[in-house]
């Protein structure tokens, strides 16, 4: 399994589910700075030099590619920023 952690309290609660589970994560350059990211040297965190929080579809999906190019088949869980929209049920 692999975490994308987009704001720097998702990179947290990854980071901490990490360390139980053994999980990798990733996360934009808004998530951490580069270099609290040296500072800390967590082997399974990676981080992209570009955000990821605010952005487009666009740049998440090409995230998610580099993701599935360096985990391929892991389950990729993307955290969640902002209101969900609701969903026209009728």
């Amino acid at each position: 399994m692999v975490f994308l952690a987009i704001s720097s309290a998702g990179l947290q609660d990854a980071l901490r589910l990490s360390s139980e589970t053994a999980i990798s994560v990733w996360c934009g350059s808004d998530a951490i700075s580069e270099a609290e990211f040296e500072a800390r040297r967590i082997p399974q965190l990676t981080r992209f030099i570009y955000s990821l929080q605010g952005e487009g579809r666009e740049l998440l999906d090409d995230a998610l590619d580099t993701i599935r190019e360096h985990h391929p088949g892991e389950v990729v869980w993307v955290e969640g920023v902002g209101a969900v929209p609701s969903r026209d049920t009728a």
